[in-house]
């Protein structure tokens, strides 16, 4: 069975492109002066704003903490059932004023930003609908990561804040020093929010499974169990006010608050979890608490931007699979690496000792050097794809070894708007054996340049509202693009084992489809999931065990990578059809991302517009 992607299977309507009526009244995060008079542009930065007054740190992850905004970087998001309710109410108050604008015409930049805008907020309004777990699409900082389960392996206020504080906040003066400690404050309070938000979902149900709160416990006891003199959260905040020359006793602060507020309230934490893994059941998929079949649905929407169902999902997968795994086949021949499935050769050829570094602190660090070694060999090869060409400022670093047997295998974060600070890409070294040599250059080309940090420095160039907003299925798509990018402007001419790696990580993100779709749908356990992963891509069983998981906490985020990858591709035929002899690759990755993130069912309209511009030019 083929299945084909068309526009008209993407999210539509005259909800999608902005031609709703039935405004109510602006809530109180609102000035009087919006829908009184206000240009769209302007109304839609006084949205921008209000988004930032919700999620705090991603004014700080952006560097626009400063001014009029200067409190924000004193607080953080909320994470208690008021919070939560309070953002709630603040997205349905945007989205009735995003409802009532005239975004009818999307050739003009400001009404496509409103229409982006109003796609992002339906989506997060009708995920509120459910009164359980994290629905956080508009957070840029951590808005692919929608989950059933307050704190996870993978998420949470102790995963996310301490790496926050020490990567993204900046300490220049006594007042961002006292912000700093404002907000080692707020940390403990959503240590008890996430905490009361636990309780309240344990007693509706929703209950992780047991394999996912051993490892949460794990993480999070190993925090309370840390000397605060250690912490991350201490020992960066000395290292910072050492730097500008203040005062180290500023930092009695924070170490006071780490010990009186922020260690008791991990303990609480920690016996929320016991109370979890107590009831929990070995379940991996959202179907097994009240209402996971509708969640499922509403996440894998969330994630991909389609009304796609999982049993096409799932086709689609599987015969992705096989295409991908045919031209594998075709390497291997062609090298002399026969014998086996395809997945069982990638296996043998992933433990052979020339393609592993050693697992000690040398290996790791010869590992990171050869990383800086791709990104450096691609960087004279990006004028080939791009016509427009951004700085692409990245730095490559390790995974907290605190947080790294929950976290992924990579994953990056964007630099700030004005470059101060670059962007990172983080690797997960807690076994060199999950990364042979072969599979390095394409995680590297899909992190750092030409993927995510790249694609973030265009992001940043954008209108505010535009930066904030982030979709997941273009984010991740555009990824996978760039991996394939990477193979097209010639880095594997002379490394077809390199071109093996990029081809096992393509096929690894349509072995995603069939594996989330299988757990959430198909019941599908655990077990048999790592287990047809492994055989069918030869990936290190470690790493499938961790990414397996990863889907049991984030639901449906998986399947946006594949989806928006095809829809790229689907469009860029699209336009080299169009434009014939005048088609030309670097103007349309340009158009790709220069038009910034957007759901699958608004990025036609910015290919439309680009080769309405290409044939006018």
């Amino acid at each position: 069975m083929t299945i084909e992607f068309g526009r008209r299977e993407f999210l539509g309507g005259a909800a999608a492109i902005g031609l709703l009526g039935g405004c109510t009244a602006p809530g109180p995060i609102m000035p009087p002066a919006l829908g009184g008079g206000l240009d769209l542009a302007g109304t839609l930065d006084i949205i921008a704003n209000g988004i930032l007054a919700d999620f705090p740190e991603v004014a700080t992850s952006l560097g626009v903490d400063t001014g009029a905004r200067a409190p924000l970087a004193h607080r953080l998001f909320d994470r208690s059932l008021t919070g939560v309710a309070v953002r709630n109410a603040h997205a349905r108050e945007r989205l009735a004023v995003l409802r009532d604008l005239d975004l009818a015409n999307l050739s003009v930049p400001a009404k496509l930003d409103g229409a982006v805008a109003l796609a992002a907020h339906e989506i997060a309004v009708d995920g509120a609908a459910f009164a359980f777990g994290d629905q956080i699409n508009l957070n840029n900082d951590f808005g692919y990561r929608n989950t059933p389960y307050v704190v996870n392996q993978m998420g949470g206020a102790f995963i996310e804040i301490p790496d926050f504080l020490d990567s993204k906040v900046t300490v220049r003066d006594a007042d961002t020093a006292a912000a700093y400690a404002d907000r080692v404050d707020a940390y403990a309070r959503n240590l008890d929010g996430e905490t009361e938000r636990m309780a309240h979902d344990r007693a509706l149900g929703v209950v992780a499974p047991d394999f996912v709160l051993e490892k949460a416990i794990g993480i999070v006891a190993g925090g309370a169990a840390e000397d605060p003199a250690r912490s991350v959260i201490l020992t960066s905040f000395q290292k910072k006010l050492a730097a500008t020359n203040l005062d180290p006793a500023l930092g009695d602060r924070v170490a006071a608050s780490l010990r009186e507020r922020v260690r008791p309230a991990l303990m609480r934490q920690i016996e929320e979890l016991r109370r979890h893994r107590a009831v929990s059941t070995h379940d991996a998929g959202a179907w097994h608490f009240k209402d996971g079949d509708a969640y499922y649905a509403w996440a894998l929407r969330a994630a991909t931007t389609t009304n796609r169902t999982p049993d096409e999902i799932h086709e689609l997968g599987m015969e992705q699979v096989r295409a991908i795994q045919s031209r594998m086949d075709a390497i291997m021949l062609k090298q002399g690496i026969t014998g086996g499935t395809v997945g069982e050769r990638m296996a043998a050829l992933g433990r052979r000792p020339d393609q592993l570094f050693p697992n000690t602190d040398v290996g790791r660090q010869q590992l990171l050097s050869y990383l800086n070694g791709q990104v450096a060999a691609i960087r004279p090869k990006l004028p080939n794809a791009f016509a427009t060409l951004v700085p692409g400022k990245l730095e490559i670093v390790r995974v907290p070894q605190s947080i790294e047997a929950g976290s992924p295998g990579g994953y990056a974060a964007a630099g700030t708007i004005d470059g101060s600070l670059p962007g990172r890409y983080y690797i997960n070294l807690r076994d060199t054996a999950e990364w042979p040599k072969f599979s390095l250059p394409t995680l590297t080309f899909h992190e750092g340049i030409p993927g995510h940090i790249w694609q973030g420095e265009y992001a940043n160039r954008a209108p505010l509202i535009r930066t904030l907003l982030a979709f997941n299925a273009y984010s991740e798509g555009w990824a996978l693009y760039a991996e394939q990018l990477a193979d097209e402007v010639g880095m594997y001419d002379d490394d077809p084992l390199g071109q093996l790696g990029y081809l096992q990580s393509s096929s690894f993100r349509a072995c995603r489809l069939v594996v989330d779709t299988g757990m959430h749908s198909k019941r599908w356990s655990r077990e048999q999931a790592i287990d047809w992963f492994v055989k069918t891509n030869g990936d290190d069983p470690a790493s499938v065990t961790g990414e397996v998981e990863r889907y049991c906490s984030w639901p449906g985020q998986a399947c946006g990578y594949k989806v928006g990858h095809l829809e790229i591709l689907r469009l860029r035929d699209h336009a080299r059809r169009a434009l014939g002899p005048s088609y030309d690759l670097r103007t349309f990755d340009d158009a790709l991302v220069k038009g910034g993130s957007v759901p699958m069912t608004l990025l036609g309209n910015v290919i439309d517009q680009y080769i309405f511009n290409s044939k006018n030019a």
